[in-house]
């Protein structure tokens, strides 16, 4: 890790960020309790009608919550990490290599657990190449791994990122501030502007039965307004790099995040589930990154939070799959309420251990092995090299590794 202070051009002191992974599980499980809830609406009688409603309506905007911390969460970290150096398709190299091979494994692994026998073959290709994304159409959206279609909006923002951070890198310090407001208002405006000029068509959502799937699609799933989530991410990072960030500390980011949250639960569920939170995790983002720059404390940079936040992007992808599973290995049945809480801390557990699998077996060792190209050994001395030299060669290449 790096401890050199800040430079005149903004760049940051540390390089990791633990506060930040520390923080990507508990993202992560609000989404895991948001897709328990939703088995109920997808032929999983694993509680009685009347309790899942119950705990949907608990829950009922804490799955967008946690997706959309990641998209901000994604611009932030990849901004703060970005090499001046690096080329583009370097950084894709590596960013295929974190994403494809996990998803491509729990896309064979969901079909062989639940979604084979109500899979046609176009959703389940739809879904392989991460086209999800581009129909208004749940079962074509959430078709095989219903997790993995942000993923798919996440390949777009990797696609994007060398354009958009080098346009970034262009506005004057000064303004950064601005940008961020207006991509914040553009953000806040995109569930307005979907209902006021996306026809709302006949399809209503089952969990939400007054917002329309095509106005939700459109502010929510299709990717192309959801860069702006990205782009945020994006712009915060370099108002923190550049000094010009106005942090008000992890507690209170915390705390208007919880309080963003609760909001919720009172607007239309197209702005919970994009609007309403969104800012305050920019907010707690930023917060979290200062507090590592700065060597404070924060309880999410223990040694247990990094290594759950190190597997969460494998728990996210797997965790669906795994409630299906242990429900059918329970016996598919309907629970009471006691019974369904201990049924998700198993799955819980089981989905843990199945990410930390993941990880150690496939995401850590590829991203290892094949993130960077290998370097030519280079070419042999044709002449000898004189003693006095010797010392300083061998300090180079020191410093080289």
């Amino acid at each position: 890790m790096s401890t050199d202070r800040m430079s005149a051009t903004g760049r940051p002191r540390v390089t990791r960020l633990n506060t930040l992974t520390g923080l990507r599980f508990p993202a992560a499980f609000v989404v895991f309790l948001y897709h328990a809830a939703l088995l109920g609406f997808l032929g999983v009688p694993w509680l009685s009608a009347e309790n899942v409603h119950d705990y949907y309506r608990s829950v009922h905007h804490a799955g967008a919550l946690g997706v959309s911390f990641f998209f901000v969460l994604s611009g932030f970290v990849l901004t703060w990490s970005a090499r001046d150096t690096d080329t583009a398709p370097r950084f894709w190299r590596r960013r295929f290599l974190k994403i494809v091979p996990n998803y491509l494994l729990v896309w064979v692994l969901a079909l062989v657990v639940f979604a084979a026998p109500y899979t046609d073959m176009k959703i389940g290709l739809l879904n392989l190449f991460m086209l999800q994304v581009y129909y208004p159409d749940f079962t074509v959206n959430f078709g095989v791994n219903p997790a993995g279609w942000s993923l798919s909006v996440e390949a777009v923002f990797y696609l994007s990122f060398p354009l958009l951070l080098r346009l970034t890198k262009k506005i004057p310090a000064n303004r950064i501030n601005l940008w961020v407001a207006i991509v914040g208002l553009g953000i806040i405006a995109t569930p307005f502007l979907s209902t006021q000029l996306v026809p709302a068509g006949s399809v209503f959502m089952d969990m939400e039965p007054e917002t329309s799937v095509n106005q939700y699609f459109f502010s929510y799933i299709l990717p192309f307004p959801r860069v702006l989530d990205f782009a945020l991410g994006i712009l915060v990072a370099r108002s923190v790099m550049s000094g010009r960030w106005r942090n008000i500390g992890m507690l209170w980011a915390g705390a208007l995040l919880i309080s963003s949250y609760a909001l919720g639960y009172f607007t239309p569920y197209i702005y919970s589930s994009r609007a309403v939170c969104v800012i305050p995790a920019a907010v707690l983002i930023a917060a979290g990154a200062i507090a590592d720059n700065e060597g404070r404390f924060t309880v999410f940079r223990n040694k247990v939070a990094v290594w759950l936040g190190d597997i969460s992007f494998a728990f996210y992808l797997v965790h669906f799959t795994v409630l299906q599973g242990v429900w059918k290995l329970l016996g598919s049945k309907t629970y009471t309420a006691p019974q369904a809480a201990a049924m998700m801390v198993l799955s819980l557990g089981v989905s843990i251990l199945a990410s930390w699998a993941l990880y150690a077996l496939i995401e850590r060792p590829i991203t290892q092995r094949w993130s960077n190209p290998r370097k030519r050994p280079a070419p042999a001395q044709q002449e000898a090299v004189p003693a006095e030299s010797l010392p300083l060669a061998a300090g180079r290449a020191g410093e080289e590794r």
